[in-house]
């Protein structure tokens, strides 16, 4: 199985940002995948540093329970389940069958590139 990537871009034009993902599936082996804001608020505000902690312990772990994760992360059982909920919204980890999640990508890339307007 091919090690899954994701690339995080900032693209506020979100129809170029489809156009772009739309020539990368295009091609004949894996690019990766892409998850795109539209603003740099709601990638901060849907990517909090806890957030970010829970995808780093998680990656590379293969199936966790939300209960070990909360372990990993030294946090409460139900904020991380809240946080899992919204990081498995967005395709950061994902469920399992028997109730755990998993990071399923090997690498993460961020690109963004913010200049004045």
């Amino acid at each position: 199985m091919t090690e899954r990537s994701l690339t995080i871009t900032l693209q506020p034009d979100w129809k170029e940002a489809l156009r772009a993902m739309a020539k990368t599936a295009k091609a004949d082996t894996y690019q990766g995948e892409v998850l795109n804001f539209e603003s740099p608020g709601h990638f901060f505000g849907q990517l909090t540093e806890k957030r970010w902690e829970i995808v780093r312990a998680a990656q590379g772990k293969g199936e966790l329970s939300v209960r070990e994760l909360a372990r990993v992360v030294g946090r409460d059982v139900k904020r991380v389940h809240e946080d899992v909920v919204i990081l498995a919204d967005l395709g950061l980890l994902e469920r399992t069958q028997s109730g755990g999640v998993l990071c399923p990508y090997s690498s993460l890339h961020i690109d963004m590139y913010l200049k004045a307007a």
